[in-house]
């Protein structure tokens, strides 16, 4: 397969949990569906398994109801249980190459990977076309980006996440030559402005430039994204089950069409006008 032809490969992650990094990955799956994309989702964090479940869930929503919902094509991959260091990474390469290689012939392939640091997330990091970091806005979640003076705020040096994906952007051009665009995404924002919201601001644009990353907006903190987890459906889905759109409802459903469109999806796969 040449590489004109290899599926763009979007990675969520970050090595803190309760951020809604499986939530976005799910939306981001299922917008991309409903463009007509075919595409494979692979969780590397199958023993906590959350986006594993919502894949789950879709099925027998589908199953149940008869549902026309587009579902992807999903591989579950878990940590290797061998004693040995070397064998057991060897071991998980060889089960992530797989699930690759299962889903070749897709347009997107969508990897959610767990809140640690593993082997297994470290290499889906190196495969990335795009990486989507979600955080809370909270200083306690940007601590996991960079630590800062606590009375300037001033940036003292990355933490070992932001190194972590440093180190993976060299392994990705080392074996491929490709590059990795690295998207921050301020996710469960409050919708009163804060003090505390400005100075994130603050700090994150210098820490974008530093580094290198982009920033974007992600999710508002709303129950609709918890509710839909356990029936497998996201907001791209409720005009097909006939749900009544809520005024947050339509809000949520605009900050997925932000976040898609930001992503600059190559120009080769861009569905837009067709969908």
């Amino acid at each position: 397969m040449s590489s004109e032809s290899k599926p763009y490969i979007i990675v969520l992650g970050n090595e803190k949990g309760g951020t809604g990094k499986s939530t976005v990955t799910m939306h981001v799956i299922t917008a991309l569906l409903w463009k007509g994309y075919q595409v494979g989702s692979i969780d590397v964090d199958a023993r906590q398994g959350t986006l594993s479940r919502y894949v789950e869930n879709r099925h027998h929503r589908v199953k149940e109801s008869n549902l026309s919902i587009p579902l992807p094509q999903h591989t579950a991959i878990y940590k290797s249980t061998l004693d040995n260091v070397t064998e057991a990474e060897q071991e998980e390469e060889a089960n992530f190459t797989q699930a690759l290689t299962q889903h070749q012939n897709c347009d997107f392939i969508v990897i959610d990977t767990p809140g640690s640091d593993t082997h297994l997330s470290r290499l889906a990091h190196s495969y990335a076309d795009t990486l989507i970091t979600p955080l809370n806005d909270s200083f306690i979640d940007l601590d996991m980006l960079v630590r800062v003076d606590p009375d300037s705020l001033n940036i003292l040096r990355p933490s070992t996440y932001s190194e972590m994906v440093w180190d993976q952007k060299k392994h990705r051009a080392m074996r491929d030559g490709g590059k990795i665009d690295w998207i921050v995404l301020r996710n469960r924002l409050a919708s009163i402005h804060s003090r505390n919201r400005e100075e994130m601001e603050r700090v994150l644009s210098a820490l974008a430039k530093r580094i290198g990353f982009r920033l974007m907006p992600g999710f508002g903190e709303r129950v609709i994204f918890r509710e839909l987890f356990l029936t497998g459906l996201t907001l791209l889905d409720m005009r097909e089950t006939g749900t009544p759109m809520t005024l947050s409802h339509l809000a949520a459903k605009q900050e997925l069409t932000a976040l898609l469109e930001g992503l600059n999806l190559p120009k080769s796969l861009d569905r837009s006008q067709a969908a």
